[in-house]
């Protein structure tokens, strides 16, 4: 059964699941959910706590014998079984499938903790099997254009009360890094009085620029043609310290991407059959992404834009004089409809 994590609570206030799988990349919220089984589990009289840290040469017999073994001084316990990125591989399977098959006649609760689980594990037999009997939490970073509204809630929980302005002022500043967003509110809940509302002027001067990227934010930010925010993450890529050519790579996937859309879409095929053509197919929910996206990338610009993005490739690798970061941020913003700064430079490349 799957609950999100803003479900959570309302869950676990009905009743306690054999078995819980938290599983995602977002920390902050990874950890909060977590914590809330744990909390339930002790409200519910389970005391005693076990934890197996699954790492490479993890002996699986483990988990069977936890499950087996009676404690002296409480009839069920908590098993945490934190997987991490690691995958339980065919004995880990048989054993977590084993686990399901006894969960029912054990009053134990077992809390799996594992990074994001993607579609093929959630096909699997011991998932299946594990899901049947308990409790699936999917854990997803706040989208950027929800960001805010986290900020605003967030906030009140620490007896602060942000305006907008204010709420979207402190996500960009946090974008990516949920647990510095938290730990900036309460510092902010340290300074100001209980309730008071704070406006953009305070938190541009009491809070520091945190936000962490990636190249497939980047990416977002492209389709959706965000320019604004799409500087933002290339200044932020680089500061984070994140190498050229991969930021390179994510661009040029991309572009590629876009070419063999616009040739399907000259071919007189649909945007549907098209997106279901790639490899892997793009998603139903982030087609209308690329729709938009393509009606500002005709297809000689898109060609021309992966010729720049060869030559960005020869300036990484030295054979050519072109400042390689300036021309990131120009491809990228070209991408999401613009132009950038170097866009006289691009155009001396022909890229438009």
């Amino acid at each position: 059964m799957k609950v999100f994590p803003d479900k959570l609570d309302e869950a676990l206030g009905k009743r306690l699941q054999p078995v819980y799988i938290v599983a995602g990349d977002e920390p902050l919220i990874h950890m909060e959910a977590c914590d809330a089984i744990r909390a339930a589990a002790r409200q519910r009289g389970v005391e005693e706590r076990e934890v197996l840290h699954v790492e490479n040469g993890f002996q699986w017999g483990r988990l069977t014998e936890s499950a087996a073994s009676m404690s002296l001084f409480a009839s069920s316990k908590l098993i945490e079984l934190r997987l991490g990125g690691q995958s339980p591989g065919q004995e880990g399977a048989k054993a977590l499938d084993a686990y399901a098959r006894q969960a029912k006649d054990s009053d134990d609760i077992l809390l799996i903790s594992s990074a994001r689980l993607d579609r093929r594990a959630q096909s699997s037999a011991w998932f299946k099997a594990l899901d049947k009997i308990g409790v699936f939490v999917p854990v997803w970073p706040v989208d950027h254009q929800r960001l805010h509204f986290w900020v605003r809630d967030r906030a009140s929980r620490h007896g602060l009360s942000l305006d907008m302005d204010a709420a979207r002022l402190l996500g960009e500043r946090t974008e990516g890094n949920l647990l510095a967003a938290d730990q900036e509110l309460q510092k902010l809940a340290l300074l100001y009085p209980a309730n008071a509302r704070l406006d953009t002027q305070a938190i541009a001067g009491g809070v520091e620029d945190n936000a962490r990227y990636d190249v497939f934010t980047l990416i977002d930010a492209c389709l959706r043609g965000d320019r604004v925010r799409v500087s933002r993450i290339v200044s932020g890529l680089r500061g984070e310290g994140i190498e050229a050519p991969v930021v390179l790579w994510a661009l040029t996937r991309e572009l590629r991407i876009f070419l063999s859309l616009a040739q399907h879409l000259d071919q007189g095929q649909s945007l549907d059959h098209a997106c279901k053509a790639q490899r892997p197919p793009i998603p139903d929910k982030r087609r209308p992404l690329y729709q938009q996206a393509l009606k500002r990338m005709p297809l000689k610009r898109l060609h021309k834009l992966l010729l720049f993005a060869q030559r960005l490739d020869l300036a990484i690798k030295g054979a050519a004089a072109l400042p390689v970061w300036e021309g990131l941020h120009d491809l990228s913003l070209t991408l999401a409809g613009g132009r950038g700064p170097l866009a006289e430079m691009a155009y001396s490349y022909r890229i438009a």
